[in-house]
């Protein structure tokens, strides 16, 4: 039986008892309804204020039996009160130990930290790649919303440690910091960075001033909503085209166009080869935007005769069937 029911079973054996005590106080000793009712009231809740008239044996007994009754009736309450608090803190208390257990278990993951609009959006992105993401938020309405969305998430305060280490980050990969403020978003930058030395920290930045202190506080890369937000709609003014092509390349839309970051292993087939011999172009119909190299430097729009080097990255863009087949085919004879 759920709960619902339960309660609507209470609230029809509460009623039950009550007119039962009344027709019987009527019955026996020929009471009006008032009386009657106010003499079951004061029986079934045990209050023992006053008889309302001087009762007969016959009524005595039939008290009785109506005191029982009531009795009962507040005991088989009081039990569904219990059950429901004990069982709540229970299913709470194994679903997140359930929870903690799957986050033990994350290595390479990324940790979000903020689950605002912002980080919101971060973690639709992230999670078309992988579910391997730990959300650290301290608000208990967006706690709720997080839950439906189904995500890995520690419900506490980022500037406390010990919540940073329950979300894996020695182990973790990436960082996000999109908290509300610069100043949150700088501390936990520089906490973050002294337990972890190698993890990459996006951070996020209102103005060029904080972006100076985040990077001096261990961020690899700053962003500020509101700079790209502003490129974004100068673009749809002053490049109207281009803006609808950015868009459709990123929207990651299976039918659309998109543009990836291939990395090239050491032991693939594709290392040290000229684009014009890799045959990229005619096997998956791929066209290589630019190749970043392990020094950094971005090469675009490289020449047919650039060397394909280890641990070179390619900025190829296709469609999404031609991308996953071309990333079978780099990793193919990968041996780590």
């Amino acid at each position: 039986m759920n709960r619902l029911q339960q309660i609507i079973r209470a609230i029809i054996v509460s009623w039950i008892i009550f007119f039962i005590g009344v027709a019987g106080y009527m019955i026996i000793e020929h009471w009006n309804f008032l009386d009657a009712a106010y003499m079951t009231a004061l029986t079934v809740t045990t209050v023992g204020f006053m008889e309302v008239h001087e009762t007969s044996a016959a009524g005595k007994i039939f008290t009785i039996f109506v005191m029982i009754a009531g009795v009962g009736y507040f005991l088989y309450i009081t039990g569904i009160i219990i059950q429901a608090v004990v069982e709540g803190e229970v299913q709470t208390l194994l679903g997140r130990n359930r929870l903690n257990k799957k986050i033990r278990k994350l290595k390479n993951h990324y940790i979000v930290c903020g689950y605002g609009r912002i980080g919101r959006v971060l973690c639709r992105l992230i999670k078309e790649e992988t579910g391997d993401i730990v959300v650290m938020e301290k608000d208990d309405k967006l706690i709720e919303i997080l839950e439906k969305d189904k995500l890995h998430y520690i419900h506490g305060d980022v500037s406390d440690e010990t919540f940073l280490e329950k979300a894996g980050i020695k182990k973790a990969s990436f960082l996000i910091a999109a908290l509300g403020t610069d100043i949150a978003n700088v501390f936990l930058v520089l906490t973050a960075r002294q337990l972890n030395s190698d993890i990459f920290i996006l951070a996020r930045a209102s103005s060029s001033d904080v972006k100076n202190k985040l990077i001096v506080a261990g961020a690899n890369r700053v962003e500020s909503p509101y700079d790209i937000g502003a490129v974004s709609m100068g673009l749809q003014l002053l490049r109207p085209s281009v803006s609808s092509f950015l868009n459709i390349a990123l929207s990651r839309r299976k039918e659309a166009i998109q543009i990836e970051e291939l990395f090239i292993p050491k032991r693939s087939k594709y290392t040290n080869i000229a684009l014009k011999d890799s045959k990229i172009r005619q096997d998956f119909n791929l066209i290589i935007i630019a190749i970043k190299k392990v020094s950094g430097e971005m090469l675009f729009n490289p020449h047919f005769e650039t060397l394909i080097e280890p641990k070179d990255t390619l900025i190829v863009m296709g469609k999404t069937p031609d991308l996953k087949k071309f990333d079978k085919a780099v990793n193919k004879d990968d041996n780590f």
